[in-house]
């Protein structure tokens, strides 16, 4: 997955902190965006997720990683 992602210049999306582990030692592509909520509702994941997620696309933009939490999301470079 991640050198498909690399190649076709695509963000992975994952709850999974290998990916996000792999970035922070890498430079992009692939971009990463975590999905840090933990084990939840499939209706609380949704209207957490429909709450943030324009925002965390606008930060995909310029960061290589974006953690995202139920109440904030962060960028690293």
């Amino acid at each position: 997955m991640w050198n498909y992602a690399k190649e076709n210049n695509l963000t992975i999306i994952s709850k999974d902190s290998d990916f996000s582990n792999k970035i922070i030692m890498s430079s992009p592509p692939p971009k990463v965006i975590h999905i840090r909520f933990g084990n939840i509702k499939m209706n609380q994941f949704y209207n957490a997720v429909s709450k943030l997620w324009d925002d965390v696309v606008e930060m995909n933009e310029g960061y290589k990683l974006v953690n995202v939490f139920q109440n904030r999301i962060e960028g690293i470079q």
